[in-house]
């Protein structure tokens, strides 16, 4: 739940600032100083800080009266969603699922967000395409920053996270399409091969689910509280309906990978059941077709006086009869279905 908090006002960020917006970094490496970059357009400053330190919380002490909680909460790994509201402004914390190249699975990119009238900052603990690339878009085209900005940082807001969340879309298909290609090689015969192919897939659901679950509530709670602190002429309802329709569709979707990829596992179990039960049925088969034969062997070849001992002709009628046996047992076992 949303924690309300009072704080004094909020003081005007001390940055330098291009008249018609652009990137703005306070400091240069020489000088260490805090890596900020901003875009500037219609009385709105997009500020984005990524992978903050030390030097950065520095920075937003001495130019904004955000709360020390919030500020220290910047700093912290693996945050839960939430909104702080205060008198001037508000602080979100959402979580979004980003692909991990180096270990080859998907972890959670949080996006922590400073948000009230006349300003926005976004603290991404790693780097997020979306947020990056609409970053750089409104950097590189004014037309775009321009339609943006005017609308006020409750509209940047929304196409933020909505950007965010329709990141996850190409995700989940690619889930999807894997989810596919198991479904028709579990009866290519490859059922031992695609066990950990399952398992990774299953892995990234789980992962996937971890993400979105609990920002639901979140989610709920902005499209309530919002319009407080982002009074502007837009009405951001339906913009911020949009938002929750679409992490449902992805909770949906998600409801829907994880029956499917239960289901896959148990056709694989069942299939892999089904060949070792084949495979135990033949070789009981011909453990039941050598027995009589062992028997026959094992009494004419006892160390004592038996029948047509040392008498070529009684072993041919031996031999005789454990052929006959045999080929009348397979007869059988086929006739029967076993074999």
């Amino acid at each position: 739940m949303a924690n309300e908090r009072r704080i004094p006002s909020l003081r005007r960020p001390r940055l330098r600032r291009q008249r018609t917006g652009g990137l703005v970094v306070p400091g240069t490496p020489e000088q260490r100083g805090p890596r900020i970059e901003e875009v500037t357009a219609e009385g709105l400053r997009w500020i984005k800080i990524d992978a903050p330190g030390a030097v950065e919380q520095t920075w937003l002490e001495e130019n904004f009266d955000f709360h020390a909680l919030d500020l220290e909460d910047v700093l912290s790994r693996n945050q839960r969603p939430k909104i702080d509201r205060y008198d001037d402004y508000m602080f979100i914390v959402l979580n979004f699922p980003v692909f991990d190249a180096e270990i080859g699975r998907l972890v959670t990119g949080e996006l922590d967000i400073f948000v009230g009238q006349g300003f926005l900052i976004t603290i991404p603990n790693r780097p997020l395409p979306p947020v990056d690339y609409l970053f750089e878009r409104c950097r590189q085209k004014e037309d775009l920053r321009e339609e943006l900005f005017s609308r006020g940082s409750g509209y940047l807001l929304y196409r933020i996270v909505d950007d965010g969340f329709d990141y996850c879309f190409p995700m989940l298909r690619k889930v999807g399409n894997k989810l596919d290609a198991l479904e028709a090689e579990i009866f290519s015969g490859r059922s031992e091969e695609i066990v950990r192919d399952l398992s990774n897939v299953k892995q990234e659901i789980i992962n996937f689910r971890k993400v979105i679950r609990p920002q639901r509530p979140v989610l709920t709670d902005l499209e309530r509280v919002k319009q407080r602190y982002l009074t502007a002429d837009l009405d951001l309802e339906i913009y911020f309906d949009d938002i929750v329709d679409a992490q449902e569709r992805i909770w949906d979707m998600l409801e829907n990978y994880k029956e499917v990829v239960e289901a896959l596992e148990e056709s694989n179990e069942a299939v892999i059941s089904h060949r070792v039960n084949d495979i135990l049925r033949v070789l009981t088969s011909i453990s039941v077709i050598v027995l009589p034969l062992t028997l026959l062997a094992s009494i004419w070849g006892m160390n004592v006086g038996v029948p047509g001992q040392g008498d070529a002709t009684a072993f041919w009628v031996v031999i005789g009869l454990m052929l006959g046996l045999l080929l009348g047992m397979v007869a059988w076992f086929r006739k029967r279905g076993w074999l």
